[in-house]
């Protein structure tokens, strides 16, 4: 069985019966008639045979992943933001925001090539922009560097702005498990204000591995 998270910028894909190892390829790479037994994300619905909805696939591939019972699960994709808060080993809360997290995974990576940072080797900056779009945000970068500041310094608050924004959306919790392609990067992970554990960018593919329709403690509008 074909399983995928089709993310704007990038799927995701786990063949249950051939692969030991999930795949990823750009979006604009797939064939025209590509199509995934089980998928989930933005462009799932034209994709997939059946889907899975985002949040559904969160919640059990964090259950999946994450061997504790109270826990927050961020995950931070291309194009928006979205959360779950586990109580007990059942949903407590959950959020999706495509409009403050607008495009703010996308914006990173592309700061990142036309810049040509490597956030491996930018400092956490002390401070950092007031950001709630990341396409909004840009403007800030640039009135910076105008102002006298370099570019990597520009991009690194601009990062911490993204950072906070999330984090808040989140509920600034203690302590928070991440999910997406941002796990990778250093300078994101180390400007959040709280103890970040880094999952990586296959959690809603986990999330697929349950049964499509295994309840899982998950409140009925999930489903």
């Amino acid at each position: 069985m074909l399983l995928a998270d089709f993310g704007t910028s990038y799927c995701k894909l786990f063949d249950t019966e051939q692969d030991t190892e999930p795949r990823i390829i750009p979006a604009r790479e797939l064939p025209c008639d590509f199509r995934a037994d089980i998928g989930t994300g933005h462009n799932a619905k034209r994709r997939s045979r059946q889907t899975v909805n985002e949040l559904t696939a969160l919640a059990k591939g964090g259950n999946r992943l994450i061997a504790e019972p109270d826990f927050t699960l961020l995950d931070c994709g291309s194009r928006d933001i979205k959360f779950v808060h586990f109580r007990n080993g059942k949903m407590a809360d959950m959020g999706w925001n495509a409009e403050c997290g607008a495009s703010m995974g996308f914006t990173i990576e592309l700061l990142a090539q036309y810049y040509r940072i490597d956030y491996g080797q930018v400092p956490v900056p002390e401070s950092g922009f007031s950001v709630t779009c990341g396409v909004l945000g840009l403007s800030s970068i640039f009135d910076a560097v105008a102002a006298g500041s370099s570019e990597s310094e520009a991009a690194a608050k601009f990062v911490r702005g993204i950072a906070r924004n999330a984090y808040q959306f989140a509920g600034s919790p203690q302590k928070l498990h991440l999910s997406g392609g941002l796990c990778g990067n250093p300078l994101f992970v180390g400007c959040f204000p709280c103890e970040v554990v880094p999952l990586g960018r296959f959690v809603l593919l986990e999330g697929l591995k349950r049964p499509p329709h295994d309840p899982m403690n998950l409140s009925r509008s999930l489903l």
